[in-house]
Order: C-alpha cells, then structure tokens, then sequence
C-alpha cells in the first residue's frame, strides 16, 4: 500500500464533529463503534469496515490491519512509560502501526518536540488518529480521571479556548498511512527536514512473521544511532503464528539490534514489553 500524508484540516472542529469520545487513563479517544457505523454509510474510502464486518475478522491482512482497535498491549506500554518514567521532553518521536494513537499522544503530553504517527490503512489516520490527536490537544491540561470506558461524552461543539493549545501541538505531528517500506521511502526521501526517531513506539505489529522483515528493516532506516525501540507484544498469537520469543530471535540473527524484554505481564495472555537498540549505540 502507497505512503500518504495527511495533512491537517484548518478547521480542527470539524474534525471533532459529530464524534463520540471516551476516557481512559485520563486519554481521550472516539467510540470506535460510532466511526464503524459512520463508515458503514460510505464515508469509509477503503470500505474496511464493510469488508471487516462481513469477514467477522479485526485483521485481513493487505487490506485491514487492526487499527481500528485499541489492543491491550498499547495499555501496558502506557503503564510502563509511567514506571520505567520514560523520558519523552525534546524527543522525536514515532508512533508506528499507531491506530488510535494513543501511545504517541503520551509522547506528546510528556514534552515531546515531534511525534509522527503511522498506520496501515488512511481511514484509520483519518477517522481515528487525527480525532484522538485533536481532541487530547484541545483538552491538554484539564486533568482527567484514571478513566471509564464506558463514560461517553460529546466533544464541545464550541472550539474551547484550548483550541490555540492544539494548534501549537499539532504543529509538531505529521501523519502517514501506507506500508512501513512506503511510509520509510517517502520520510527518506522527502524534500522537507527529516530527522531520525529518538524514540520508536509499536504495540501489537508482531502477530504475523510474515512481516518481521519490514519492521525490522523500518527500525533500522528510521531509528536515530543512539535512539530506542519500545514494543508491546503478546508471547504468542494464536492463529497467525507470531509472537515475542520469535522477534527475538529474529532479531538475533539480524545482529543488528540488541533487545531485552523488559517486563512480563502475566494477566490473563502473557504480554510483554521489549526495548531495542542498536548494537553499535
């Protein structure tokens, strides 16, 4: 799938209309669930809700990746920001396979000075990510509760006087869809600045082996020398084969990075978090 830029609408309350939000562990994030039902009468361009829907499946691989779901891995990467306190202030920053986006949104709130994010599919980036980003801008410094899942609340349908906040903050975002080879090519390429990543966030990209190669061989283009890598993964998922222990040991005969697992979290499938470097760094 072709790279694409997504450039951010002027008007930041249209992104915002007619969204439902939630709340968890104090993000704002929209109802999946009422993107769904929007997409299903034809604002979707890719048509993957329809084709999920009909297929009963979160993931087609080439077509639908997932994106539209928050995983339980990208909760425990949020946690452990918190724990590790994980150091964002002046970093640049790359939510990859990013979905709602949450994990940059983090990134963000900590003092990052850019964050990219990155998904499979555009409908995603734009009916998901883009609201998500919009919406904790212009609510940046109201402190929220631990969060509730199933509170629901409507955006303002007035821009807050927030809403300058968000521009400054959205200054700093840029976002793709498109393969990660894709994506890579278009930020190597590209005649604006680019620096490498400080700091590769992912959660949940490692379900199929099939795409170990373009991941791996993405952190490797993107990453800065000295940057990290910090991934959340199950131990194994079922059904598609892949799994933490069998990145390792890709990543092993790779010789390219060096990784450790970082944490174990035993509740419920055992997930992990990993964080990678370069060898040489």
């Amino acid at each position: 799938k072709a790279a694409k830029e997504h450039k951010v609408p002027e008007d930041l309350d249209k992104i915002l209309e007619n969204k439902v939000m939630q709340t968890t562990l104090g993000l704002h994030y929209v109802k999946m669930s009422v993107v769904e039902m929007t997409c299903l009468d034809g604002a979707d361009e890719e048509g993957i809700v329809s084709k999920s829907v009909s297929s009963h499946s979160d993931l087609i691989p080439g077509v639908y990746e997932g994106g539209m779901k928050i995983w339980e891995c990208t909760y425990d990467l949020i946690r452990y920001f918190s724990e590790a306190e994980i150091q964002f202030t002046n970093k640049t920053v790359l939510d990859l396979g990013c979905g709602a986006g949450l994990l940059g949104i983090v990134a963000l709130r900590g003092g990052a000075e850019k964050v990219h994010f990155q998904d499979y599919n555009s409908t995603v980036i734009d009916k998901i990510t883009l609201p998500n980003v919009v919406a904790n801008s212009v609510h940046e410094g109201q402190r929220m509760g631990s969060g509730d899942d199933s509170k629901a609340c409507k955006p303002p349908s007035k821009r807050p006087r927030k809403a300058e906040c968000s521009s400054d903050t959205l200054a700093k975002c840029r976002f793709f869809s498109g393969e990660w080879s894709e994506v890579s090519q278009l930020l190597l390429s590209s005649s604006k600045p680019f620096s490498k990543y400080d700091i590769i966030l992912t959660s949940e990209t490692i379900y199929n082996p099939d795409y170990y190669g373009a991941l791996h061989n993405t952190l490797a283009q993107l990453l800065d020398k000295n940057g990290r890598v910090y991934l959340a993964s199950k131990v194994i998922y079922f059904g598609v084969g892949g799994g933490i222990y069998d990145f390792e040991k890709f990543i092993e005969e790779r010789n390219v990075f060096r990784s450790s697992i970082v944490k174990v979290i035993n509740k419920g499938l055992q997930r992990c978090i990993m964080e990678m470097a370069f060898k040489d760094s």
